[in-house]
C-alpha cells in the first residue's frame, strides 16, 4: 500500500463506526466511509457533517459558518473545494501519489509530453501535468466538473498553458481520437462504478472497462510513458486491473498495482481504492 505524504493541509483526525473526521485546511468535516467498520471515540468539533438518508442519498448538515468555497494546497498545487452532493468535496487526497508520479515522469523527458485525462473530474491530475509543461486533453461528461477544473487551472496560474477541455462521453471521444490517429504519451483514467455520459449514455465499470481500455490503448504513442487506471469499485481487485492492462497494452514495459491509503492521526490506515499502471 502507498500512503500520501507531505499533504500538510489535509488529514484524517479520527475514524469511528462508518465515519471519518477530516481536516481540509481550516475546515473540519465528518463524512461516511464504508471501510470504517470499527468503533472509536472521536472528540472533534466539526463544521459540517454529511448524513445518509434511509431512502438513499444524503445531505450536508452545516454546523458553523463556513465559506461556500475554500482552497487547500498540496506542495505547489492549489485546489478549490466545496461541499457537493454525495459527500464529495471535489478532491481525492490519496491521488497525491499519482500526481507526484505524473510530475516526476514528465520531468525526466526533454520534450513536450502529451497527456490525456479521462473521467478527469475537477482536474487535479491535469494540473499536475500542466505544472511540468505537458500538453493536456481533459475529458469529462459533466459540464459542472469541467467548469470546476477550469477554476482550478486558473487558481494555479496555468490558464495560459496548453490544455483542452471537452465535455464528452469518454468512450465516444476515444473512438473519435482513434479515427483521427491522435496519440498520447501519458493516459490517466479514473472511471466511476456507474455513470452517465454527456448525452445520458450509461456506464457500468464491470461491463465497459475492458473495452474502453482496449480502445484507449490504441492512443498510446510510440514514446508512451504511462497508462494509469484508478478505481474505487468494490469487487475489482488489483489483479483484475493488472490483467486488463496485460491483455490490452501491446508495448514493452512493466505493469504494477497498489492500494492507496491515508494514515490517520492514530496511525491506522484508511484504504482509498486501487491504482494500476503500465509504464515504459
Amino acid at each position: 500500500m502507498e500512503t500520501i505524504k507531505d499533504f500538510n493541509e489535509y488529514e484524517i483526525l479520527g475514524m469511528d463506526s462508518g465515519y471519518k473526521y477530516e481536516r481540509w485546511g481550516n475546515i473540519y468535516l465528518k463524512r461516511p466511509d464504508p471501510e470504517i467498520i470499527w468503533p472509536d471515540t472521536v472528540n472533534i468539533k466539526i463544521d459540517a457533517e454529511y448524513t445518509r438518508s434511509n431512502t438513499g442519498g444524503g445531505s450536508w448538515l452545516i454546523k458553523s459558518n463556513i465559506p461556500n468555497t475554500w482552497q487547500i494546497h498540496y506542495k505547489d498545487l492549489t485546489f478549490n473545494l466545496k461541499l457537493m452532493g454525495f459527500k464529495h468535496t471535489g478532491l481525492f487526497p490519496e491521488q497525491a501519489y499519482n500526481w507526484d508520479l505524473i510530475r516526476n515522469t514528465i520531468k525526466k523527458e526533454k520534450r513536450k509530453v502529451k497527456v490525456l485525462n479521462l473521467f478527469a473530474y475537477t482536474g487535479a491530475a491535469s494540473i499536475a501535468a500542466l505544472k511540468e509543461g505537458a500538453e493536456v486533453t481533459h475529458v469529462d461528461s459533466s459540464r459542472g466538473m469541467i467548469d470546476w477544473a477550469k477554476e482550478n487551472v486558473k487558481s494555479n496560474n496555468l490558464e495560459n498553458e496548453h490544455i483542452r477541455f471537452l465535455v464528452d462521453d469518454v468512450r465516444k471521444f476515444v473512438k473519435r481520437e482513434i479515427r483521427r490517429e491522435n496519440k498520447y504519451d501519458i493516459i490517466i483514467m479514473d472511471p466511476p462504478s456507474f455513470g452517465r455520459g454527456a448525452k445520458n449514455e450509461v456506464w457500468q465499470v464491470e461491463k465497459d472497462l475492458y473495452n474502453l481500455v482496449l480502445d484507449t490503448s490504441k492512443l498510446l504513442s510510440d514514446k508512451a510513458l504511462l497508462f494509469i487506471i484508478n478505481t474505487y469499485t468494490t469487487g475489482l481487485s488489483m489483479t483484475v486491473i493488472e490483467n486488463i492492462l496485460k491483455k490490452t497494452i501491446n508495448k514493452k514495459g512493466k505493469i504494477t498495482s497498489t492500494e492507496l491509503g491515508i494514515k490517520a492521526k492514530n496511525n491506522l490506515i484508511l484504504p482509498c481504492g486501487i491504482t494500476a499502471r503500465w509504464e515504459r
